[in-house]
């Protein structure tokens, strides 16, 4: 009846952007991203009758309105496929964070793929990653990547057999080094993805984006850093194309945002260091290097004016012992 499991949140590579579905969350096309450690989501759930009511609380703050109703959604997909008698009970689940949150550092997916595992334990289902990954999805799409973990594949689809995630071999992650920029400003991804479709980049992003998951694939398939990596660079202006082009004319990118690009952009061309930037939704920038060339990258990422610090490729999803149960 309780359980407490961890995920590592993702940086998207090949980005999923709009949804067909808002309520299963089915997105228009496939994605690719890469887990990154050691920032990770815990998160304790536990159905019982001596709970009055569900009750969600993350990082010492009880949920309510649109953010309760997205961890609902992920509870009751989590029972509608149990067949254990207490999933009937209230559900109580806790969470914290060990790395900044709403800031485009990707919570929402470790926070989802953390509470879809452990609910995939408390509830009794004998569940592949895969299967939780459809429960992690109804939450956030990209929580269904963190449940796999490393490198994943969702692919899209109208139902749980087709859209789930897939981890896609490569051995990248034993040299990657991601720096990480920390630059704090709120955004909106749910909303960003709500009104996706309304752009007028939409059906060229959606042209263009089945290729680039093949070419992601491969270049991840044969190890090729530089294939990988300028084609997540790439994918992080798409993005942001059609995201500063929706009816509300998103714009998340802020001047350190900027100077950070600039910076990476000239350690590359004019002194040949293999490093690529890469945002998701959101101004903080991850910027992928070598394990050889991460002390020189962060010195100067973090002359642009933010904080930094440097992370590696997480893996998936896992449950925890009791000694880590968070109550």
């Amino acid at each position: 009846m309780k359980a407490t499991a961890m995920a590592h949140p993702i940086q998207g590579l090949v980005k999923y952007h709009g949804m067909r579905d808002d309520i299963e969350r089915l997105p228009y096309h496939d994605s690719i991203s890469v887990c990154t450690a050691p920032s990770h989501t815990r998160t304790t759930v536990e159905f019982s009758m001596d709970h009055e009511e569900d009750t969600f609380i993350v990082d010492g703050e009880e949920l309510d309105g649109r953010a309760y109703e997205r961890v609902e959604a992920v509870v009751e997909k989590a029972r509608s496929k149990s067949d254990a008698a207490h999933t009937v009970y209230p559900v109580r689940l806790e969470s914290e964070n060990s790395f900044p949150t709403n800031v485009g550092l990707g919570s929402s997916s470790s926070g989802f793929a953390a509470a879809a595992m452990a609910l995939a334990e408390a509830a009794e289902l004998d569940a592949s990653k895969g299967e939780i990954s459809t429960i992690a999805r109804v939450g956030s799409a990209s929580a269904a990547r963190a449940v796999t973990g490393a490198f994943s594949h969702l692919r899209t689809g109208m139902n749980d057999e087709d859209c789930r995630s897939e981890r896609v071999p490569s051995n990248l992650h034993e040299d990657l080094k991601i720096v990480v920029g920390l630059v704090p400003y709120h955004k909106e991804t749910e909303d960003a993805h709500r009104e996706a479709a309304d752009s007028h980049m939409f059906q060229a992003r959606n042209a263009h984006i089945h290729e680039q998951i093949a070419k992601m694939r491969d270049s991840l398939r044969n190890d090729d850093f530089e294939g990988v990596f300028e084609r997540a660079e790439r994918d992080s202006l798409s993005l942001a194309a059609t995201t500063m082009t929706g009816p509300s004319g998103w714009v998340y990118w802020q001047p350190a945002t900027l100077a950070v690009f600039n910076t990476v952009r000239e350690l590359r061309e004019e002194e040949d260091v293999p490093v690529y930037f890469s945002t998701d939704t959101g101004a903080s920038v991850y910027v992928n290097t070598t394990e050889e060339h991460a002390e020189e990258v962060e010195e100067a990422v973090a002359d642009c004016g933010v904080s930094t610090t440097v992370w590696d490729v997480g893996g998936p999803a896992r449950l925890l012992d009791e000694d880590d149960h968070l109550f």
